[in-house]
């Protein structure tokens, strides 16, 4: 078994930067420069505004916010 697996909302990283072609720092740097600062609100502003499914609006939000804005 690995014992580098990637867990939590970051495993969710390679897979997002596949299917919507942004590295995970400008997605970062969106959710910091926007108004929204609730989980939630952020997490539905992803999916409108950038077409990105929920669970990956979810990890991409908890994660920026675990790190502070």
């Amino acid at each position: 078994m690995a014992e580098n697996v990637v867990k939590g909302p970051a495993s969710y990283f390679p897979s997002i930067e596949q299917k919507y072609g942004r590295p995970i720092s400008e997605w970062q740097d969106l959710i910091r420069s926007s108004p929204l600062t609730k989980h939630m609100e952020l997490v539905s502003w992803l999916k409108a505004e950038h077409g990105i499914g929920h669970g990956h609006a979810n990890a991409l939000v908890a994660h920026t916010l675990a790190e502070g804005k």
